[in-house]
């Protein structure tokens, strides 16, 4: 499903709207709700609104489990770390346990020590579960088409068996921690948010282009068995031909 709104505001009500209807499904069903975090902008004002007054008691977060889906190889503390964004504008102000957190320990400093851990992390907290699937991942979609840390033209776009790998972004210079498509598209739910003009011709052609997962990651997002949900502003959305609605 695309969804178009006329500016990020409605767009984030409306995405924590989806985030509590998907939360209360899981929990009824299962006991519990896992989701996957994303980094960025635009997430941020989204968890500072799930955080806020009108949402923050909605949603029984005490069997909510947070994981993320890529992470900067840097100390957990650093401006640059997903961690600590979600933390100052979610974790912290909700007061979520430190034992439904999980992040990527990056004090381990080598990547593919830090992507072995993860993996191993994930592994044994759905060892007791049916089955080892996320509720809900949440992405970003970069200018260059990226999601997570699926940089285009990456070895990690090749992936095809392990949870959590060490990916290095030539144009970058470093090396990015990601989840890999397999365990994102086999998730119940995934829900990107994207907007900002200038991202308006990527999302054209992640949308509406030529299949060309290696240059447009963000096109292999497509869900095993699960929903799909698109949710961009108006800005984001202009050279698309479609309404979306």
């Amino acid at each position: 499903m695309i969804k178009i709104f006329t500016n990020i505001e409605k767009l984030n009500h409306f995405a924590a709207e989806k985030f509590i209807e998907i939360a209360d499904n899981a929990i009824e069903k299962r006991g519990f709700f896992t989701v996957v975090l994303a980094g960025g902008s635009t997430p941020k004002s989204f968890y500072q609104l799930l955080s806020s007054e009108k949402f923050g008691d909605k949603i029984d977060w005490s069997r909510t489990f947070f994981f993320f889906g890529d992470e900067r190889n840097v100390l957990p503390d650093a401006d640059e770390s997903n961690f600590k964004m979600a933390n100052e504008n979610l974790f912290k102000p909700l007061k979520i346990n430190d034992e439904n957190i999980f992040r990527w320990h990056t004090e381990l400093k080598d990547a593919e020590k830090i992507t072995a851990d993860y993996e191993e992390k994930i592994r044994l907290f759905f060892e007791s579960k049916t089955e080892m699937q996320f509720d809900l991942i949440l992405l970003g979609m970069g200018g260059d088409g990226h999601t997570a840390s699926l940089f285009p033209y990456t070895t990690a776009l090749n992936e095809t068996e392990k949870i959590a790998v060490a990916n290095y972004v030539e144009k970058l210079q470093t090396t990015r921690l990601t989840l890999t498509f397999p365990t994102i598209k086999n998730a119940r739910n995934i829900i990107f948010l994207v907007a900002g003009e200038e991202k308006a011709e990527t999302l054209r052609d992640v949308l509406e282009g030529e299949f060309d997962p290696d240059r447009l990651p963000s096109q292999n997002i497509r869900p095993t068995n699960g929903n799909l949900f698109w949710l961009i502003d108006e800005n984001v959305a202009k050279l698309l031909s479609k309404d979306g609605n």
